[in-house]
């Protein structure tokens, strides 16, 4: 298992990106409302391969003063053995990084996708994080706490997020801390509404003295794709039309002020910047 993290700092705030691994996804149903032969051709124009999408995990620990902040717990150990490595090797990288687990103040989770919850669970179902608060935004865990939501859910996709969170978060009792968007979660690091990919979905404006930085979560899955066509739709966001509007309102931010964005799901280590390109954009790695 090849161990992978990155380092920077911003400001007096020590940023530690730490893969969790990749899969990689069929070209063909990525992007729902537009053909497989034009997300190939924007594939191509971005440098990629057109055959498949490769997709990486990468969350984010914060040193901030005294704490310690994880955004997003990955995949989880069990994907380790179900993806022959590929998957899950957040806690691996942790130690690679020489940081013990136990020594994780705050996990904030972004949203309740099971990229992102899956790893507060060791793979015998002990808490992976022992000692860290849980926070989680407030809107989406009342959507996936909610009974009547899982009721009405269509069968497939969403009734399985509504199981696996149940799963996850039951196995810690429930103990979490819900958030307000525009509330800071640590110190410096306000919690900025980004709906559309999940009813709750939640990115972060990191303040430092004079420096800043935007970490997205899954505002863009893949920049290709959805940063150079900010009205495509993703086959995994839950309301497609509304994360559209969101991409483009950040993404116009983002490079109007020249704000550093940390991407979740970009090529290793998803920290560069959005400019704007035609009546798109495009990410310049940092």
């Amino acid at each position: 298992m090849s161990e992978e993290f990155h380092r920077y700092r911003l400001g007096d705030i020590a940023v530690t990106v730490l893969s969790d691994g990749f899969r990689m996804a069929d070209v063909e149903g990525f992007a729902t409302n537009v053909s497989t032969e034009a997300a190939a051709a924007a594939l191509a124009a971005a440098g990629f391969p057109t055959d498949k999408i490769r997709h990486p995990y990468a969350p984010v620990l914060l040193e901030t003063g005294d704490q310690r902040v994880l955004f997003d717990t990955g995949n989880g150990e069990e994907a380790v053995a179900e993806s022959a490595g590929e998957r899950g090797t957040l806690n691996n990288n942790l130690a690679a990084a020489g940081i013990d687990r136990g020594s994780i103040d705050i996990v904030v989770i972004t949203h309740c996708h099971a990229d992102h919850v899956n790893g507060l669970l060791m793979a015998d179902g002990s808490p992976a994080f022992p000692n860290a608060e849980v926070k989680v935004p407030e809107v989406e865990w009342r959507f996936w706490m909610d009974d009547g939501e899982m009721a009405r859910a269509p069968s497939g996709r969403m009734q399985g997020l509504f199981k696996n969170n149940r799963r996850v978060f039951d196995a810690i009792g429930r103990k979490v801390t819900p958030y307000a968007w525009d509330s800071e979660v640590s110190p410096g690091v306000t919690a900025v509404g980004t709906p559309g990919h999940s009813i709750g979905h939640t990115s972060y404006l990191v303040t430092s003295g004079s420096e800043r930085l935007f970490i997205q979560s899954d505002v863009c899955n893949n920049w290709a794709l959805f940063a150079q066509n900010p009205d495509w739709h993703g086959w995994f966001d839950q309301d497609p039309e509304q994360a559209a509007a969101t991409r483009r309102r950040v993404y116009d931010m983002l490079a109007d002020e020249g704000l550093p964005v940390q991407a979740f799901h970009f090529p290793f280590p998803g920290h560069g910047r959005i400019e704007r390109q035609g009546d798109g954009f495009r990410f310049v790695p940092a």
